[in-house]
């Protein structure tokens, strides 16, 4: 019988930290330092550095901006901590560019349904397919949060402060793209960034 239990809580270590064990090779792409891991946009006026935080502000037309990573990733994982800001809080993190087939892990509200659905995908060409769940007892509004995603293949999962909350499977998904953090358009805000580190899988 204790060779049993010995047993079980081996396989169940195993399925906890199969997915990040010690031999992933985290890369930082942000550690408080500069952007030179970005391509920072033209006439840039949304994004800056202030004690070692990345922070993203409205511009006063409220453009809004996508601050992209130099590197195109396949399959990876992305960890970031983020805090929300003033204003009504509205970003994500583009998961391989910007189009149809390509999930963007939502953190903050909604603009169409206005209600925050951090760390749910959304598609530009279905909405919202699937929520994130447990978000409600897990964020903090006024205080940091630590949110990874991974895409693997078609399959997407996301950990908010250190719990898995979801995973979609989305049908021929774009496959190849860089990370993208957003500034949403046609909002006010300000929400900052630090700790940002990737591992391509």
């Amino acid at each position: 019988m204790k060779n049993v239990l010995v047993l079980l809580f081996f396989i169940s270590s195993l399925v906890s930290f199969g997915q990040f064990n010690d031999d992933t090779q985290w890369n930082t792409i942000f550690d408080g330092n500069g952007l030179e891991e970005w391509e920072i946009p033209k006439n840039n006026v949304w994004w800056s550095i202030e004690e070692d935080v990345l922070w993203a502000k409205s511009d006063p037309e409220k453009i809004g901006s996508i601050l992209w990573t130099k590197q195109k990733y396949r399959d990876f994982v992305v960890q970031l901590d983020f805090k929300y800001g003033d204003g009504i809080v509205d970003t994500g993190i583009f998961m391989r560019g910007e189009d149809s087939k390509n999930v963007q892990v939502q953190i903050g509200e909604s603009g169409s349904l206005k209600r925050d659905m951090t760390a749910s995908p959304y598609i530009p060409s279905l909405g919202y397919p699937k929520e994130a769940e447990g978000i409600k007892d897990l964020l903090k509004l006024n205080d940091w949060n630590t949110i990874k995603a991974r895409a693997i293949g078609d399959t997407y999962t996301v950990w908010l402060n250190g719990e898995k909350v979801m995973t979609y499977q989305l049908e021929n998904a774009n496959l190849t793209g860089p990370i993208g953090i957003q500034l949403h358009p046609s909002k006010e805000m300000t929400v900052q960034f630090k700790n940002i580190i990737v591992a391509e899988l």
